[in-house]
């Protein structure tokens, strides 16, 4: 199983969005990290919906459905909406808990998608 954050401006597209929605393609990411990060998904991994912004808050939980890399650009990365978090988690939660401190949530702020441990998924979800 794999773990990854995704990050969006919620006036672009929130969590409430996403919980009308249902499912979506997720799109928008130019990174190459991001890209890449994209690129090495698969059905079934998780994945934290992360509003930035005024807000910087992990809000909610996602899966991915599917990964089509035939894009040559941006693989298309289709998602379905999981659960509102219990108790949401702000980049100064993030900041304080050792678990995050090499994570390229807090070294590389800019970065659209981000890997997570199995330990980094289950912090956000308890």
């Amino acid at each position: 199983m794999s773990y990854f954050l995704f990050k969006t401006e919620p006036g672009v597209y929130s969590f409430d969005d996403f919980l009308r929605d249902k499912e979506t393609v997720w799109d928008g990411v130019t990174n190459p990290t991001g890209v890449m990060h994209l690129r090495q998904m698969k059905a079934g991994a998780k994945w934290i919906f992360y509003h930035t912004g005024d807000e910087r808050t992990a809000v909610g939980t996602g899966t991915v459905v599917s990964v089509d890399p035939t894009d040559p650009k941006v693989p298309i990365v289709r998602v379905k909406v999981g659960k509102r978090l219990k108790k949401p988690k702000s980049l100064e939660d993030v900041k304080a808990t050792k678990i995050f401190a090499d994570s390229p949530l807090v070294k590389i702020g800019r970065l659209s998608v981000v890997p997570l441990t199995k330990e980094q998924w289950d912090w956000f979800l308890g």
